[in-house]
């Protein structure tokens, strides 16, 4: 099978309501703010974390704590989604103290983390700041510093801190942003590995104590490509056509195809210790790959890019909730992005189904916990951005797409 049927659930049956989305991002962000705590910032929800974790501080990387809400919520401000109460961002530097406190000994490697470190506070700093001079310093220290680093991966390595780059140059048009992104992609190029057995080009990524090989569009070869596709005009034309050929021939040669359905594993080398899985979500699966890869310009792709929307739409939401990573929300922003990539409507439509689903599943999860879930990547946040880029029909992923928030 192209998925598992058991991660998925049938589609609820709820026409496409504006006002119903609209409203449901109003009582996320609402609700966020009337649990904000200036000391523990915002409560952990149980999916988030074991149970003996749960007296413990908020979580506060841009991943799955503070940082992530602070951002999401100051972003749909500038979107014109929302009105906030108060303004969060002076917070943040007490929230990065605490998350250089929650890396502990990993702290100086992970620092230039994109959405575990440093990296994001000093960005939203940046952001927030007329003088540009002092936070791009410690971000180009940050950033430089990462080229080497071990994991190869968005999440942490040195793909995130390229991307970051990128986010810096579009937002600055300082040069100096250009020649960082320059350099990660020549690293990252002189860094890939060639398999016999598959004849395409990988990365390994040495993280928690193994190594592997992910293709996925957190940790693997897929996210890395996504942050070379939106940074290509930052490249010479003959780098980039190189890139855009190695990144075609490793899709095709990994793909597993169907029925005329589409999806990828998690590996490209599947771990001794590991039976291979067909996932299908963001951090592995179909829904990463449509996402990270929706703007290549190589037409390529496209069956296959195809395939896995029908992939995804087949196999249904996902019965892990509503969230971004692993849940109903991520796999329908692959809906929005090949809405974005051919004009045919099928694909906002069933955008909207699936937002439509994922509010049902924030209300029934938000019933049994009691709480909503605060946080971006895994939790409410990113749903409520979801709701707004399925009102708009204009996909801007958080954090991947979009980082400095309009207005």
């Amino acid at each position: 099978m192209i998925f598992d049927s058991d991660r998925h659930e049938a589609l609820v049956k709820a026409d496409w309501s504006e006002s119903l989305a609209l409203a449901q991002i109003q009582h996320i962000v609402r609700d966020t703010q009337d649990r904000f705590d200036s000391l523990q910032f915002w409560p952990v929800h149980p999916h988030d974390t074991s149970a003996s974790d749960l007296a413990d501080t908020g979580k506060t990387a841009l991943y799955h704590g503070a940082c992530g809400v602070i951002w999401a919520m100051h972003y749909l401000q500038g979107c014109g989604a929302v009105s906030l109460d108060k303004d969060y961002l002076p917070h943040l530097e007490g929230i990065r103290a605490r998350n250089q406190e929650w890396l502990g000994t990993v702290y100086d490697e992970a620092a230039p983390s994109y959405l575990m470190g440093d990296t994001p506070f000093r960005l939203l700093e940046l952001g927030r700041s007329a003088d540009h001079a002092a936070p791009a310093r410690t971000l180009h220290g940050l950033l430089a510093s990462n080229l080497d680093h071990p994991h190869r991966d968005l999440m942490w390595g040195s793909p995130g801190t390229m991307l970051g780059a990128w986010f810096l140059h579009t937002h600055t048009g300082d040069a100096q942003w250009a020649d960082v992104f320059r350099q990660t992609a020549a690293k990252l190029w002189s860094q890939l590995l060639w398999s016999d057995e598959f004849q395409c080009h990988y990365w390994t990524q040495d993280m928690y104590g193994r190594q592997s090989s992910y293709l996925d569009g957190v940790h693997g070869f897929v996210a890395t490509a996504s942050v070379l596709i939106k940074g290509r005009d930052l490249l010479e034309p003959q780098a980039w056509r190189g890139w855009e050929d190695c990144i075609v021939n490793t899709m095709e040669k990994t793909a597993s195809v169907e029925n005329g359905l589409t999806n990828w594993r998690a590996h490209l080398l599947t771990p001794s210790d590991e039976v291979p899985r067909l996932l299908m979500q963001i951090c592995h699966g179909a829904p990463g790959f449509v996402v990270c890869l929706s703007a290549l310009p190589s037409k390529s792709l496209d069956s296959l890019l195809l395939g896995a929307g029908e992939a995804i739409w087949q196999a249904g939401p996902l019965v892990k909730g509503a969230n971004l990573c692993h849940g109903t929300a991520g796999n329908g922003y692959a809906f929005l992005k090949l809405f974005e990539r051919t004009g045919d409507a099928i694909w906002l439509q069933r955008a909207r189904a699936f937002a439509m689903h994922a509010v049902a599943q924030s209300d029934a999860d938000r019933a049994a916990y009691g709480q909503g879930n605060y946080a971006l990547w895994t939790g409410d946040l990113g749903l409520a951005i979801f709701l707004w880029d399925c009102v708009s029909g204009k996909p801007q992923f958080p954090t991947l797409d979009v980082f400095f928030a309009p207005g």
